[in-house]
């Protein structure tokens, strides 16, 4: 069992910023990798960003230069900073691990 939970989440006006962090517990040993994912209501989920143990990061190619994925190994923490943020990043941001773990998700409202 793994579980993640997201917490960073609010509401902030466009061109702010914020970082999301998630932190797993359980039997992490197993996770290589983890992953951001959000859904904006009426929209299908989608991948934001990876990052893996091995150090190798991708962010989606829409968010990139504004969104960064990083982790703390000894904090079992990984972390999602949103700069410059506009009204269409708002969504759900969920964490997710494979083969199929996902926390709760966290709310990101960014206002106009």
């Amino acid at each position: 069992q793994v579980q993640l939970v997201e917490s960073g989440g609010g509401l902030v006006q466009a061109g702010g910023s914020l970082r999301l962090s998630c932190t797993a517990s359980g039997i992490i040993f197993s996770i290589n990798t983890m992953a951001w994912y959000r859904q904006a209501p009426g929209k299908e989920r989608e991948l934001v960003a990876v990052s893996s143990n091995d150090g190798t990061t991708h962010v989606a190619e829409s968010l990139k230069g504004r969104f960064t994925i990083s982790g703390d190994n000894a904090k079992n923490t990984l972390y999602l900073r949103m700069n410059t943020l506009r009204p269409e990043d708002t969504a759900m941001y969920y964490c997710a691990a494979p083969p199929g773990w996902w926390g709760r998700g966290t709310q990101v409202a960014v206002s106009s």
